[in-house]
């Protein structure tokens, strides 16, 4: 390679990283803008939280499966890293031909504004912080590509000039890059730092409640390795469409319950408490959770009867559907009867295992609803209750490939052994989790190898909306087992055999895992 093709070879180079880094002031103005004007405005946050609403079907299964609660710390990751390859493509063809990658940052910055003006509660002002980052992106590009331009043409003549021009091009594509860093972490310290609905949680004192679970005993089985009867709450599942938590005070937050309604009814936080609140135990799935998933747990909720509240509003006759709806926008599609039947306690709960909603499962209201998937009916951050058919409306996922009406199937599960974690030969135990929620488990049964099916212990089931735990006492022999599982609730229904997937309304099969002993 000659000199001369190294040189232009260097300059495309060079090209691309002073194209990255006015990607990266791009994004650090627009996170300093929004601090200002409307926090959580951001390019990044708009775009990836548009890309959710539109992504198939298919792709939100993958990524839920591959990455589980991170699907959207993956997704961020991957934008950015979109936003600095495409900036350092606007680098390149800036330098090939003046304002092409200028350009280039004037379509981001239309696709950011027209993200965020997508966004639920969205006005004028929210496009304010892409709008500005794109402009000041762009002008950068322009200056250094302009800085490298003469550079490299002093180069080619031999000038003198060219090692200065080299030196200047140099400190201020640094001085830029220093500068994006300081400003977009800054700006996101900031914004972690002026918000204050963290330390506004933590204040929340909740009064006692009228009545508490009552855990009997055996309800808890002592087999290590087992799921334990009460997920944590930093342990319990996360699956929301919501790009970054949302931002609720309790103080302002507001209920409204309208639509096919005799009176429209509106709720404080404080009108809540003051109805009265109950502890329930209730376990949650969520539609994507494959057969032997752990997108499933139980927690003790604290809350209101959902029947009560919409008995304030006295739904109309011909009414089949509650529209519930968060404060960024997603909505799900739950049948009315499951939230007044006297049978089923569905509630708006304000506490889990004790404490106030964690900000990430709802703070400060969400829907817990017992036997529903959660896609049609455990919205977080809830704001809204409109009393629908299923007809005239259609909430989030339904349009997108997944059943309005989604009960949740009969299911159990092997926690212990474990594929990945060999036992010793010897007696041990095989163990796990079961639920049918609102009917309850009636048997587990295990198979090992082509052996008959066994029957396993069960433990004490707190209700039927709560999930059991089981064991069988196995004397393990040396080699590869293969351990299966199937369940019958109460009704005497046994677990249904064939894999299903998870759309359109979630998975059926009997889960079977291989275990080696050792």
């Amino acid at each position: 390679m000659n000199q001369r093709t190294k040189n232009r070879a260097g300059t495309i180079l060079w090209a691309a990283l002073a194209g990255a880094v006015s990607g990266g002031v791009f994004l650090a103005v627009a996170e300093l803008v929004a601090l200002v004007t409307v926090r959580d405005a951001g390019p990044i946050l708009a775009v990836g939280s548009f890309v959710i609403d539109i992504v198939p079907r298919w792709a939100k299964e993958f990524a839920i499966e591959v990455f589980g609660s991170n699907d959207k710390l993956f997704l961020l990751a991957s934008l950015g890293l979109a936003v600095f390859v495409a900036a350092a493509v606007a680098g390149v063809l800036e330098l090939w031909r003046r304002r092409l990658g200028a350009a280039l940052f004037a379509v981001a910055g239309v696709v950011a504004v027209v993200a965020t003006l997508t966004r639920t509660g969205a006005t004028l002002l929210s496009a304010l912080p892409s709008a500005v980052g794109a402009v000041a992106g762009a002008l950068l590009l322009t200056f250094l590509i302009g800085r490298l331009r003469r550079w490299r043409d002093a180069r080619a003549a031999g000038a003198a000039e060219a090692g200065l021009d080299r030196r200047r091009f140099l400190v201020l594509t640094g001085v830029a890059a220093v500068g994006a860093v300081v400003a977009g972490v800054g700006s996101r310290l900031g914004s972690a730092a002026t918000s204050s609905i963290a330390a506004i949680r933590a204040a929340v004192r909740l009064p006692a409640p009228r009545s508490r679970v009552t855990v009997p005993a055996g309800a808890e089985l002592d087999v290590p390795g087992i799921s334990p009867l009460f997920t944590a709450n930093a342990d319990f599942y996360r699956v929301d469409t919501a790009l970054t938590v949302p931002s609720v005070d309790p103080a302002t937050w507001k209920l409204t319950v309208d639509g096919m309604v005799e009176k429209r009814v509106e709720l404080s936080f404080q009108d809540l408490l003051d109805m009265g609140l109950d502890e329930y135990s209730v376990t949650l799935t969520c539609v994507s959770n494959e057969v032997g998933g752990n997108l499933v747990g139980t927690a003790k909720w604290l809350g209101v009867r959902v029947r009560d509240v919409l008995a304030m509003a006295r739904p109309r006759s011909g009414a089949d559907m509650v529209l519930s709806r968060s404060v960024d926008g997603f909505t799900a599609s739950t049948p009315l009867q499951a939230l007044t039947d006297a049978n089923r306690d569905a509630i708006l709960a304000v506490a889990m295992n004790g404490k106030p909603l964690p900000l990430e499962h709802g703070f400060p209201v969400r829907m817990v609803v017992p036997g529903l998937y959660g896609y049609v009916s455990a919205t977080k951050w809830l704001t809204e209750l409109k009393v629908t058919t299923f007809a005239a409306d259609q909430a989030y996922w339904t349009p997108r490939g997944y059943s309005a009406k989604a009960p949740i199937k009969l299911s159990s599960r092997i926690d212990t052994p474990r594929v990945d974690k060999p036992v010793a030969a010897g007696p041990t135990k095989i163990a796990g989790v079961a639920w049918a929620q609102t009917v309850g488990i009636r048997s587990v049964e295990v198979k090992i190898d082509g052996g008959d099916w066994q029957q396993a212990k069960l433990s004490t089931p707190i209700n039927a909306d709560t999930w059991v735990q089981w064991s069988l006492d196995w004397q393990a022999t040396s080699g590869s087992h293969t351990l299966s599982v199937r369940a019958t609730d109460r009704a005497g229904r046994m677990q249904e055999q064939k894999r299903e997937p998870i759309a359109p309304n979630g998975s059926t099969g009997w889960q079977q895992t291989f275990v080696r002993v050792s």
